[in-house]
């Protein structure tokens, strides 16, 4: 413990005696200073013991008294020792009632004991609580990286909770929990995800002290549920994951020492080696390769416990590019940051804390720059993660995702097409994600809003709009009519309340006007969608 006004008093070679304060001795000391101004508030930085002889002061005078010890006390001075035998035999009455009105301990230092004395007791105090403190925390860092080697980061945090008398989580570099200690405490780390969020978007190394609530905390008032220290991990400046540390006070010396310890540890454990990253990426890729080209056999024995288990289960293809290389047309966005993280890089991390979170295998594989395949468990966490990430991003995604039907290691390679036809629409359609099934259960219509196909369409059917603009019948609608009736005459006719024969007749105009015959499927086909893609008609150029 630092030194206090009390321990001085218990100080056998200072013969200090206690005048007025007697029941706030037990306040720390920061420091002691000696001053004979009569105003030494600006040279205050609170927490000092101040000593005075009473040369420059009136102390004999009861307001001036009181004026000088109300300053002293909004200055966060801690205790006055007034030096007696020196200027005054005795210390005045004045200054006695002045400190007991104000609760200020007021301490009375005999002539025999000098400042320098006290002076001394306190600095030696000091060192000696700063030297526990630093010895504290080097305990404090050797338990917890035992805890970290043998049993992993959720040992690491229970001891890091007992040190500091609170409790802590780690979050991954999504924001989620991954864990805490105690375990009551993970109800109470959710509780901050949004601060964890905006902690994620400052440059690492980042801080903030926040109530349990998650409201900014009052550092005067204290006023929150717990203090909560927040700090991010990783070594560069792009946040990996975040550390929690609930505290009912302050973190002391030792407490500190401990928590930075926890944050280089947990560092460690959360930033990979670059090595080990790249060499999964590599056996990942090859056990991809295998699958791709039809050896699920030898796909398994290289997967073997990293990937293994992922190929024994139903598993999805995914293929993620970024947006804005398939969308050339729109201005291109500034080029992301390397340490702020690819739009590509980001998602695969996401799905990864994801797999992890759940305990369930991922591979994530980078193809070239612009391009990501992942196999995840059919209904896991990860697809899971990728619906959520289409829901936030479904304005302007910053990754357009294809994903395949559930399948296994066998048809691995018809996976791939279906993800990649998935792929093609989701770009098509400006969505962030399309699965293979909307595919097959949904209609080609919006398979076809594309500008190349809509301008075939409009060019096909321009001469029948220009033809009906003019006023010579209604050739657009009549054979809408006849193509929905599949070329029944008569119902046809109903449908426009025409004779048969005048619909006969319009038929051989569109054919005479667009120079092909009805009587040809294809054609028949081409008209069809012609016009289901034309929303309006097209004006003429005439």
């Amino acid at each position: 413990m630092p030194p206090t006004l009390a321990s001085l008093v218990q100080h056998s070679a200072l013969n200090l005696t206690v005048r007025a304060g007697e029941d706030r001795l037990q306040t720390p000391v920061r420091w002691v200073h000696a001053s004979e101004l009569a105003d030494p508030v600006p040279y205050m930085e609170g927490g000092e013991l101040l000593l005075i002889t009473a040369t420059t002061l009136d102390a004999d005078d009861p307001e001036a008294m009181r004026r000088y010890v109300r300053r002293l006390v909004g200055a966060g001075v801690v205790g006055l020792g007034f030096a007696v035998g020196v200027n005054y035999e005795d210390v005045p009455e004045a200054l006695v009632e002045a400190a007991r009105e104000a609760g200020l301990p007021l301490l009375a230092v005999p002539r025999r004991t000098p400042f320098l004395a006290i002076s001394k007791a306190v600095s030696a105090a000091l060192a000696a609580d700063q030297y526990r403190a630093v010895t504290a925390g080097f305990e404090a860092q050797r338990e917890l990286t035992r805890a970290a080697l043998a049993e992993g980061p959720a040992a690491l945090l229970a001891r890091l909770a007992a040190h500091v008398d609170g409790w802590a989580a780690l979050y991954d570099a999504s924001g989620a929990v991954v864990a805490a200690a105690p375990e009551w405490a993970a109800r109470r780390a959710a509780r901050l995800t949004g601060e964890v969020e905006r902690l994620r978007e400052r440059p690492a190394p980042a801080s903030a002290v926040v109530g349990a609530s998650g409201d900014a905390l009052d550092e005067a008032s204290g006023c929150a549920e717990d203090r909560v220290e927040l700090q991010s991990l990783g070594t560069g400046r792009r946040v990996r994951g975040a550390l929690a540390v609930g505290t009912g006070a302050a973190l002391g010396t030792a407490e500190r020492y401990a928590v930075h310890s926890a944050i280089a540890l947990l560092t460690l454990t959360t930033e990979r080696s670059r090595a080990l990253q790249a060499a999964e990426q590599r056996l990942g890729s090859a056990v991809l390769r295998m699958l791709l080209s039809g050896q699920p056999d030898h796909a398994r024995a290289v997967a073997g416990d990293l990937y293994g288990g992922l190929l024994d289960a139903p598993f999805r293809l995914l293929v993620a590019e970024s947006a804005e290389s398939v969308k050339p047309t729109k201005p291109a966005k500034p080029v992301p940051d390397p340490e702020t993280g690819h739009p590509l890089q980001l998602l695969a991390e996401a799905l990864e804390a994801a797999a992890a979170r759940a305990g369930e295998a991922v591979l994530a594989v980078p193809d070239g720059e612009e391009r990501l395949m992942v196999l995840a468990v059919d209904g896991g966490a990860v697809v899971t993660a990728c619906e959520g990430y289409a829901r936030r991003e479904a304005e302007e995604p910053g990754v357009v995702i294809g994903l395949s039907a559930p399948t296994g290691p066998i048809a691995a390679a018809g996976a791939y097409k279906q993800a990649e036809q998935a792929l093609s629409v989701a770009r098509r359609r400006g969505r962030a994600l399309v699965e293979h099934e909307e595919l097959a259960a949904g209609s080609i219509l919006p398979l076809l809003a594309d500008d190349a196909v809509r301008a075939f369409a409009d060019g096909m059917l321009r001469a029948l709009y220009e033809h009906d603009a003019k006023g010579r019948g209604d050739l657009v609608a009549s054979l809408r009519a006849w193509l929905s009736r599949h070329g029944q005459w008569d119902a046809a006719a109903a449908d426009l309340g025409v004779h048969r024969h005048t619909l006969r007749y319009r038929m051989r105009r569109v054919e005479e006007i667009l120079g092909r015959s009805l009587d040809d499927p294809d054609v028949r086909m081409e008209l069809w969608l012609a016009l289901k893609t034309t929303a309006s008609p097209v004006p003429s150029t005439e």
